[in-house]
């Protein structure tokens, strides 16, 4: 099968990336901004310098910050930052979209208040379309130049799961399949939480061996409440949970890692993200997923002392030593 039509809602490093390799599969692809500077600078220089720099987007790449251009595609793509996505979804809903188009959600967060995650929001708009969710351990610029990557896709209807594989996957970047949205969704989202504690380790200089052991925790509490939230526990052990748990605790490319690591040096958070062009998806989500940890009564430690961090101005020595005086216990995944 192959989509005749492809629109990417969102030019920052992710969507970028992802336009880049399906234009170069030869995929018609449009790529649609919210800001309209962005946009045009995009039209002229062909680089998405801000996000990608050095990638160059095909000329058959269509770019628009007009969602009335993207509403007859065969797949929208959101790409969006998660605190945008219902404002765009439902601007995009206004313009008519067609019910058919199946909707891929690659943004990775848990909604504030709510606690509902990026599939559960394009349901409640969207009621009539297909909907899928794609996550995994993906940089956005190793994906643009070509690096191997591996993710996975998740849909309900597993005859589009195989279609969608069908036409996005390319020989550098593979696809595995499933129907299990919920895990896919919540590794995606929750590793962005431990990764700004991994971060704060690495600022603080704690080492090798009190990082690995974070990492490890931090898995068993996603699975906590991850299991809770209603994902299985396979799902968590794969490439959407340890998988981009372990690439975005420990890459250096990984902006929720870096935020943590500048607070453990002693940076505020206001002074890291006025220098920021993209978004850390960990910030936001470290409160919805304490939201969801107390209504649910599942113990995460590691989610409260970085939200502690970062939205209770504690700090990263504090909470590090918080965690460290808990009660001894036996082992459990």
């Amino acid at each position: 099968m192959k989509l005749p039509t492809i629109a990417v809602l969102g030019a920052g490093g992710w969507g970028t990336a992802l336009a880049v390799i399906w234009a170069n599969k030869g995929q018609t692809v449009s790529l649609w901004g919210q800001n309209p500077a962005r946009v045009r600078q995009l039209q002229l220089t062909r680089v998405n310098e801000d996000y990608l720099p050095g990638v160059k987007l095909r000329d058959s790449i269509g770019l628009t910050n007009d969602l009335e251009d993207c509403a007859s595609a065969e797949l929208i793509v959101f790409a969006t930052p998660s605190t945008a996505l219902r404002t765009i979804a439902e601007q995009l809903r206004d313009v008519s979209l067609n019910d058919r188009a199946v909707l891929l959600s690659c943004t990775k967060g848990i909604e504030h208040g709510t606690g509902k995650r990026m599939s559960e929001i394009l349901r409640e708009i969207f009621p009539r379309n297909p909907i899928a969710v794609l996550s995994g351990p993906n940089l956005a610029l190793e994906v643009a130049r070509g690096l191997p990557t591996a993710t996975v896709l998740a849909c309900d209807e597993t005859s589009i799961a195989a279609n969608l594989q069908e036409s996005l996957a390319t020989p550098r970047f593979r696809i595995y399949t499933g129907d299990e949205l919920i895990g896919v969704e919540l590794g995606g989202a929750l590793k962005n939480v431990y990764a700004i504690a991994a971060g704060a380790s690495d600022g603080l200089e704690l080492g090798d061996n009190s990082k690995a052991a974070l990492v490890t925790r931090s898995l068993a509490e996603m699975i906590r409440l991850g299991t809770a939230m209603g994902g299985k526990l396979a799902t968590f052990s794969g490439l959407s949970g340890a998988g981009d748990l372990v690439l975005t605790c420990f890459s250096q490319r990984s902006r929720n890692r870096r935020v943590g690591e500048q607070l453990g040096r002693g940076k505020s958070l206001a002074e890291i993200t006025s220098s920021m062009q993209m978004i850390a998806e960990g910030i936001p989500t470290a409160m919805s997923a304490r939201e969801c940890a107390i209504k649910l009564a599942v113990d995460t430690p590691i989610i409260n002392q970085v939200y502690a961090l970062l939205h209770e101005q504690k700090s990263a020595t504090q909470a590090m030593e918080e965690l460290l005086r808990r009660e001894q216990k036996s082992e459990q995944t």
